[in-house]
């Protein structure tokens, strides 16, 4: 299962009612915030999003409406007297930059914090557990950037229970060897089938975060086939030069991204201020790819 938040979606400065980016991701059970802009934590309040839940946070970049808030996060932990360790990935600089400012300010923020730097421009394995992969999706923007791809690992198979029962002859003790993928032989000679004995598992989930980052076809490879992406989309068509000036993408753009890397469902964000009707992107990336959703703050986007 996949539960996404989003806390925030706007470019450059906070406003009134516009919060830089971050994302709550809850993917099979396990919890992790993507990006930190300034008011994060507040919007993790407002939404209801579960502090002690996160060990894990992954910074793209240190542009400052994507990671300025992490200080202050990790500072409030302090003052709720976090003691379980937090994994920090982002950029290299992130852990010079980070515990400098909580030193200066002298933070209560005594808790472990283990930070995993980053710089090749190849995409990597970041993290893995049991449940979930992490890999890299190296971006083209201002400075050294990476997107996230987190995917399920995938679930044991299940006995198909029904057609066993079809079998007397098979019992208890035959269940590892048909779990590991092998035919059963009865004592008559006949094969029985490990695909008829067994049901095998849904595909694994899948989220991409792609941002912030110019047009970059050579990221579909990494990306193909995932069942939710979010894409930012800075600007719409009529800014495509401000789009490659500043190393952003465009609603066309990240269309096409989802569509030649045939995703099941598109989210964009990362809006630039000048445009006041968001509802524009999503009429023209709809052009190009139908399953478009807009980010807004608070929406929850879910794939079970």
């Amino acid at each position: 299962m996949i539960n996404l938040t989003i806390l925030g979606c706007h470019s450059a400065t906070p406003r009134v009612n516009a919060f830089p980016t971050s994302q709550y991701l809850e993917i099979n059970n396990k919890h992790f915030l993507i990006d930190c802009g300034e008011g994060t934590q507040r919007q993790m309040r407002k939404y209801k999003v579960g502090f002690s839940k996160i060990d894990h946070i992954f910074i793209s970049h240190l542009h400052g409406d994507h990671f300025y808030g992490l200080v202050g996060l990790l500072s409030t932990y302090g003052i709720l007297s976090r003691e379980k360790e937090m994994h920090i990935f982002g950029p290299k600089g992130i852990k010079n930059a980070t515990l400098q400012i909580l030193k200066i300010s002298e933070s209560h923020a005594k808790f472990n914090m283990i930070f995993h730097e980053l710089s090749s421009k190849k995409s990597e394995l970041i993290y893995e557990d049991d449940k979930v992969s992490v890999r890299t999706i190296p971006l083209t923007h201002r400075v050294y950037t990476n997107g996230y791809l987190f995917t399920e690992k995938e679930k044991p198979r299940k006995l198909n229970m029904l057609n066993i029962s079809g079998y007397p002859e098979i019992d208890k003790a035959d269940y590892l060897n048909i779990k590991a993928g092998r035919d059963v032989t009865l004592a008559t000679g006949e094969v029985v089938s490990n695909s008829a004995l067994i049901i095998d598992p849904p595909k694994p989930l899948s989220f991409a975060f792609c941002s912030d980052t110019s047009y970059k076809p050579d990221i579909v490879p990494i990306i193909k086939e995932v069942d939710l992406l979010y894409h930012e989309a800075t600007f719409l068509q009529d800014r495509q030069d401000l789009a490659k000036k500043t190393k952003h993408a465009t609603s066309i753009e990240a269309a096409k991204i989802a569509k030649e890397a045939n995703v099941g469902q598109l989210i964009i964000g990362h809006y630039s201020g000048r445009y006041s009707d968001i509802s524009l992107f999503k009429k023209e990336a709809s052009q190009v790819f139908e399953n478009v959703f807009l980010a807004t703050p608070g929406a929850v986007f879910s794939i079970k």
